[in-house]
């Protein structure tokens, strides 16, 4: 019987500057950092509420940001982080230099949210700002 979403794992060229980015600007939590049990590196998890982010920064590190994929092809697309006030922490992040990809507008589908933003993380990942209805 499924329980829930348990974490989504992404990997990270600089540990701490994510891990400032996820838990600083966006409010997720850090619950545990430690060195990778296989092939070196570092591990990271971040409580998200009702769910984990773990960032992967592998050794030797990332060499290129992440790629967005074009809608012909599949796989992840985006990651999304639910606020009661999206205005607000988008507010923050405008303010912290975050790269934006789109602000605050709309939502398209409207029986499941009232608002979204997108912005990019420090590695170029899509991350999805979302408000409920």
């Amino acid at each position: 019987m499924l329980k829930g979403f348990e974490h989504a794992g992404i990997a990270a060229s600089d540990l701490d500057r994510s891990i400032a980015f996820y838990c600083d600007l966006l409010g997720l939590r850090l619950i545990l950092r430690k060195a990778a049990p296989r092939g070196g590196g570092e591990l990271a998890f971040l409580d998200a509420g009702n769910a984990q982010l773990e960032l992967i920064c592998p050794s030797p590190s990332v060499t290129s940001p992440a790629r967005r994929l074009p809608n012909t092809e599949a796989g992840i697309r985006h990651l999304t982080f639910a606020y009661e006030d999206i205005d607000a922490i988008y507010q923050t992040l405008l303010e912290a230099d975050v790269s934006i990809i789109e602000p605050p507008r709309d939502a398209l589908n409207q029986e499941i949210l009232k608002r979204v933003a997108f912005v990019l993380d420090p590695d170029g990942n899509v991350i999805e700002l979302a408000q409920r209805s």
